[in-house]
């Protein structure tokens, strides 16, 4: 039975994403980790739509999802997970710089677990995403339903 949830990590920022892995790892997460640069991709791997490979029923996932992004923005990315029966119980976890209380209230009437401003000042970010991993390692995540 697979018992940890695989982090998909929704940011178009490289710099960011790096920091966010290095981040939980040193928190003492070995969970497995996927990197999606934007919301579409992340999309495309839930509704197996596209080349790229597809979300594999049983397995638990933990989406931590930026708002500021190409194609296809974090809260529309939201939205679409939470309204889809199959996926709605998936734990979202907002991790973004914009702390702009309209988006804030927005994201959680739309259904995300968490909203995590993400601090500019380097250390401060790293400090916050190491806690992130140690809230992560008590998280109950169901796994997701077959097709």
């Amino acid at each position: 039975m697979k018992t940890e949830p695989v982090i998909l990590i929704v940011e178009d920022d490289e710099g960011h994403a790096i920091l966010i892995r290095e981040n939980l790892i040193a928190a003492g997460l070995s969970n497995r980790m996927e990197h999606f640069r934007d919301g579409q991709a992340v999309l495309d791997f839930f509704f197996k739509s596209g080349a790229m490979p597809a979300h594999e029923a049983g397995q638990m996932y933990l989406v931590l999802l930026d708002i500021r992004m190409p194609k296809v923005d974090g809260i529309e990315v939201l939205r679409r997970i939470k309204s889809d029966p199959a996926l709605r119980k998936l734990p979202v976890i907002m991790l973004t710089t914009t702390d702009d209380t309209r988006e804030v209230d927005r994201c959680h009437q739309l259904g995300c677990s968490v909203y995590i401003q993400k601090p500019v000042d380097y250390e401060k970010f790293a400090e916050a995403i190491r806690r992130l991993g140690m809230f992560v390692t008590l998280m109950l995540v169901p796994p997701l339903n077959g097709d």
